[in-house]
């Protein structure tokens, strides 16, 4: 596919999901306010049945990407220095983002006050919110880090799992030097391109998962509870913008001008990300775009599965803004020292969340009880998590895609789009320069 062809595909893909978007916002609001009660919700969770085939498409595709990426990244690194390099890098960087992005959401919940004065009855203090916060604890997160199974791991797309094991099984690889070992290299790299190839075919039916998560929705909570909550999603997405703005910053520092050609690029996969609030159904595309941003494979394969297990820079200032809020709605004043230790516990405890579902609601909700919040104060903002995760989902994306840039910068991974594909094509090249056809060719023997 040609350049341009490619572009305008992407365009037209962008279009079909914004149209969507629109659409399912109005269907989804006459739905909500024509049919009854019974009936919207069996509407809506035929329209999220569209969605579930879309992302479990989209899963169905991750782990041997994940797999075959990394795999292929150290691989190819060769040299174990070089990956633990790397590795320094972007931890560091991962740590000054969530520090950045927890004490955005600190500030910005102290000066809006969104919770102050909001008129939104109370539940319960013992109400519970059936968030599993006994799975955030430092002993379980390490237990489950690495695998017993890595077929397990792949089954449940357990990406920090199938990280680790990718990573011994890239190091294994790469001290072999015979022809088998290349060859098995060079078919790894392969993979990647397949899968990114099915990849584009998922992505044309990425139209009805938005629609499909929209509608349901909008059908079931109503565009009334965007009124309601006006005042709290405004400044949680404005916190959200200027995060935006540091991370480009921080990134412009590093990439230089061409930092705007890369968000430029990633539009897309925010835009599928913020409307599916799925990152997992952006992450194909964002490779693919990394890709031809110029960075090279091995970079992607490695730093970007590292930080959607570590870098979750939208999470991270939800927790701080969400802790605030409720506070705020229960009247609870913080001092400047309780706010700090709110920072720092919250950073700590963010660690774990890797795997853990609706990670920093669980995050948040283990840690009120230390600053005698009610864990009950959750259940306010549960009826709008769905629109707020669609700002965090987009957000991670950003933060990783700047971050990958940023790493391969400093690693010297960045080349010219088209030398990153001649090189690619190189590599699928010679994974065929000793056969016939793709078929070993056996010299006969006396």
């Amino acid at each position: 596919m040609k350049p341009s062809e490619s572009k305008d595909s992407s365009n037209k893909v962008t279009k079909q999901i914004l149209i969507a978007l629109v659409v399912g916002v109005g269907l989804g609001a006459v739905a909500h306010n024509v049919l009854p009660s019974d009936t919207a919700k069996e509407f809506a969770g035929y329209c999220s049945l569209l969605t579930t085939v879309f992302l479990r498409l989209i899963k169905m595709i991750i782990a041997p990407l994940v797999m075959a990426t990394v795999v292929s990244g150290i691989a190819n690194m060769g040299d174990t220095k070089a990956v633990g390099r790397v590795g320094i890098r972007a931890l560091a960087w991962f740590l000054c983002a969530s520090l950045t992005s927890l004490a955005i959401g600190l500030i910005m919940a102290t000066i809006l006050e969104p919770g102050k004065g909001m008129h939104i009855a109370l539940p319960a203090v013992e109400a519970a919110t059936g968030l599993k916060t006994n799975a955030l604890n430092f002993k379980d997160f390490l237990a489950q880090v690495f695998p017993a199974s890595v077929l397990d791991a792949m089954a449940q797309n357990n990406i920090l799992q199938i990280l680790v094991f990718a990573v011994f099984f890239g190091f294994a690889l790469a001290s072999f030097h015979d022809r088998t070992a290349q060859m098995t290299i060079k078919i790894t790299g392969e993979m990647v391109h397949v899968m990114l190839r099915v990849t584009n075919y998922v992505m044309r039916l990425a139209p009805f998962g938005v629609f499909g998560a929209v509608t349901s929705a909008i059908t079931l909570q109503g565009t009334d509870v965007l009124v309601i909550y006006g005042k709290y999603m405004g400044g949680f997405y404005l916190s959200l913008f200027i995060l935006w703005c540091i991370l480009v910053a921080a990134g412009s520092v590093v990439l230089k001008g061409s930092v705007f050609r890369l968000v430029r690029m990633i539009k897309d996969p925010m835009i599928l990300g913020f409307s599916t609030a799925s990152s997992e159904a952006a992450y194909p595309s964002t490779m693919m775009q990394l890709q031809k941003f110029g960075i090279r494979e091995r970079i992607i394969g490695f730093v970007l599965p590292l930080g959607y297990s570590f870098n979750l820079d939208g999470s991270m200032i939800n927790m701080t803004f969400l802790s605030l809020f409720i506070a705020q709605i229960y009247g609870v004043d913080l001092s400047l020292s309780q706010k700090i230790i709110m920072l720092l516990v919250l950073m700590v405890s963010s660690k774990g969340i890797a795997g853990v579902p609706r990670a920093s609601l669980v995050v948040v909700a283990a840690v009120l009880p230390i600053f005698h919040l009610p864990e009950a104060g959750l259940l306010l903002i549960m009826g709008i998590d769905q629109f707020l995760d669609m700002g965090r989902t987009a957000t991670n994306i950003l933060g990783n895609s700047i971050a990958t840039a940023v790493i391969a910068t400093w690693e010297g991974d960045v080349i010219d789009p088209a030398l990153a594909q001649a090189e690619a094509q190189e590599a699928r090249d010679a994974a065929y320069a000793d056969t016939d056809g793709g078929i070993e060719v056996l010299e006969p023997t006396a």
